[in-house]
């Protein structure tokens, strides 16, 4: 928390903060983070040495500023933090996603120390843990290509490498101005830029507000000539600095951006992050002496200075629960920017569908492929359609994206069969996990394998999950009858007309084959059966007549906790249940009959032949963090948004997920009733 939140909380005290301007007071989001912080928003006369809340340097700061002057109050000037959202605030944004609270300037104001200037100039930044959570950040920042505003799509292609990148500002930019800039200043850099790299090829990377007109910039058309080229495209960032040689700018964010890149850009102005020996400066800030690393100057910036807020669980955090936030939010932006045709989807579930991929434009659907196809024609969007339904298996017309959805791998308290809505789904525009006839983008995700920061969160999440006992269904827990002493194998029961066994299985395609199987390789082990949940609850073919199950079985296991089981055995022998991996993240032996997406990395004992083109070797923590993490989209039921999984797993924990109504509980029977008769659920 920043000195001014400090000051505030101090002892649990908290402090009035009078406000002057109309954006306090309905801005919901800015309300909240400041209580949280520890301030009561009022109105009306501060008293002596009280405090005035101002938005940064805006055109309505003045008014508070002049109460304080006579008032003899305290100024807190209140900006965003560094990370807010997709589109800029001006643009309906939405609510920020941290704040900086500073009773002493604003950052990018250098007539006087800001907070995030104290912090830079005196915190000792030498903490080994926070200087570790800024090296990972950085790195998660361009790995995802987050930047403040998010508007920019990574598919598009930057310029050929090689160039000089000069960064417009809009005109009249609080930055700027505060900086002392002006228009002969951006003059003046391009000429620089252009006399110290002769004949380099020059790329003005335009302002996305210029761009979309809302306001203007410093550099335009008559720029745009011989070796000078403007990019208009939204570009992200992150691509753009990774082709750049050199990179100029006045007091952009992207300057700061350029540091963490590896730059080391030419500063024209004064923002926060010159000065500290990262930087060529043309205006040095003379108190600015103190020499800093990349990791120390990110520290400050997103770590110690900010106060960070996170929507969901409605609470201060750390950068990092804003930054899962941001990611989640962001990467179902990208996914759904051009919107969606829904085929053939089940009444039921439109509505938990259409939040998740609602999430840019209105999820349209329609009854089948040929009026879903003219339709995502017609309005420029891509197609969903639900797992391995034939309607899929169709030509799909060009420039028209289809997507296959299915249920997550954490979904729920509770069956799909018996309508309980899910926590995440995945749409994958490649296959789908359990077909291994091609690749998924699962399968693409495990095969690239993941960085070190994504495999330490791989690593806290599935401590958390078998912690807190958590599989795909989570059921309540029960108590674990006694089992035989011995060598336990599980074998988990499956739906036999599900399409991971229509897909996946191999010699074994049955519950009672794949039983016959483990016990005449495991003539002296004890075998456990268990039946999946939507048999034993009646609601999906594959049950087995009690006396059959005994031929192989020792013990059928019925109504029980699937994670108290795999702590309870030694190895679990599956054709194609996610019950594998849920073993496998709980450190069990897992022995496959079929293709499963979890087989064929080296972390199982596969019995039937693999895909060649599994040739990688993940950890553990790989697979996880590809499958938990990069490969579903999670939606909070509490707050209605899109999430990262940690606010899933959460609420599974915690019980905190509201219970399906008495009306698709009466679905839920008659879809048991009438199973096969499909065209019931469109």
């Amino acid at each position: 928390m920043t000195a001014a939140g400090d000051a505030a909380a101090k002892d649990g005290a908290r402090r009035r903060l009078h406000v002057y301007s109309g954006g306090f007071l309905t801005e919901a989001r800015v309300r909240r983070i400041l209580s949280l912080a520890g301030y009561d928003l009022r109105i009306g006369i501060p008293p002596a040495d009280g405090l005035v809340g101002v938005w940064g340097q805006s055109p309505t700061a003045a008014r508070g500023e002049a109460v304080a002057d006579r008032a003899a109050a305290r100024i807190v000037r209140v900006e965003d933090a560094f990370l807010r959202s997709i589109r800029p605030g001006r643009e309906a944004g939405g609510p920020p996603l941290g704040l900086l609270i500073d009773g002493r300037g604003v950052h990018f104001d250098p007539s006087q120390p800001s907070e995030l200037e104290h912090i830079l100039a005196t915190a000792p930044l030498d903490d080994s843990a926070v200087l570790s959570r800024a090296r990972d950040g950085i790195e998660r920042l361009k790995a995802a290509h987050l930047s403040k505003y998010n508007l920019h799509d990574p598919a598009i292609a930057p310029p050929p490498p090689g160039y000089v990148l000069v960064i417009d500002q809009t005109r009249g930019d609080a930055s700027v101005t505060a900086s002392g800039a002006t228009e002969a200043t951006f003059r003046e850099m391009l000429v620089m830029a252009r006399e110290e790299h002769p004949g380099a090829r020059i790329v003005i990377r335009a302002h996305p507000e210029t761009v979309a007109g809302r306001r203007p910039g410093y550099y335009g058309d008559g720029h745009d000539h011989g070796t000078v080229s403007l990019c208009r495209e939204p570009v992200s960032p992150w691509a753009l600095l990774e082709g750049a040689v050199a990179v100029y700018t006045v007091s952009s964010q992207m300057g700061f951006e350029a540091i963490l890149a590896g730059h080391r850009p030419r500063v024209f102005g004064q923002p926060f992050y010159a000065g500290w020996g990262l930087t060529e400066d043309e205006r040095p800030v003379a108190r600015r002496r103190r020499r800093l690393t990349r990791p120390q100057l990110f520290a400050a910036a997103m770590i110690l200075a900010p106060v960070w807020y996170d929507p969901c669980r409605d609470r201060l955090c750390p950068f990092e629960d804003a930054l899962d936030h941001l990611e989640a939010q962001v990467m179902a932006f990208r996914a759904d920017r051009r919107g969606h045709v829904a085929v053939g989807m089940r009444l039921w579930k439109r509505p938990h569908l259409a939040r998740a991929f609602g999430t840019v434009r209105p999820l349209r659907f329609a009854p089948d492929l040929s009026r879903g196809l003219r339709r995502a024609e017609a309005e420029g969007r891509d197609l969903l359609v639900w797992g391995d339904d034939p309607a899929g298996s169709a030509p799909v017309l060009e420039g028209i994206r289809l997507r296959r959805v299915e249920d997550g791998f954490l979904r729920s308290r509770g069956l799909g069969a018996d309508l309980v809505p899910p926590l995440s789904l995945v749409a994958d525009d490649l296959g789908m996990y359990y077909d291994p006839s091609r690749e998924s983008r699962l399968e693409r995700l495990i095969a690239a394998g993941c960085p070190p920061w994504a495999e330490a969160r791989a690593e806290r999440l599935i401590a958390r999950i078998v912690r807190a006992g958590l599989t795909k269904y989570t059921p309540e827990a029960s108590l674990l009858p006694d089992l035989p002493a011995g060598r336990r194998i599980l074998v988990p029961g499956q739906v036999e007309d599900d399409a991971s066994i229509r897909h996946g299985a191999r010699a074994e395609r049955t519950n009672l084959a794949a039983l016959a199987r483990a016990r005449r390789e495991n003539p002296g082990a004890v075998i456990l059966y268990k039946p999946h949940p939507d048999v034993e609850a009646g609601l999906r073919p594959g049950s087995l007549e009690e006396d059959a199950a005994r031929e192989s079985a020792d013990m059928v296991l019925r109504g029980v906790n699937p994670a108290q089981i795999i702590e309870a055995v030694d190895e679990v022998w599956t054709i194609t249940s996610g019950l594998g991996f849920e073993a496998l993240i709980r450190g069990r032996k897992v022995v496959t009959l079929g293709v499963p997406w979890y087989s064929g990395w080296g972390l199982t004992h596969d019995l039937a032949p693999q895909p060649a083109r599994r040739r990688a070797r993940p950890t553990l923590a790989a697979l996880a963090h590809a499958a938990l993490v990069a490969y579903p989209r999670y939606v909070d039921p509490v707050s209605g948004l899109v999430c990262p999984v940690e606010v899933a797993v959460d609420r599974l924990a915690r019980r905190d997920i509201p219970r399906p109504g008495r009306p698709n509980r009466l679905l839920a029977r008659l879809q048991g009733a009438l199973a096969g008769q499909s065209w019931l659920w469109r």
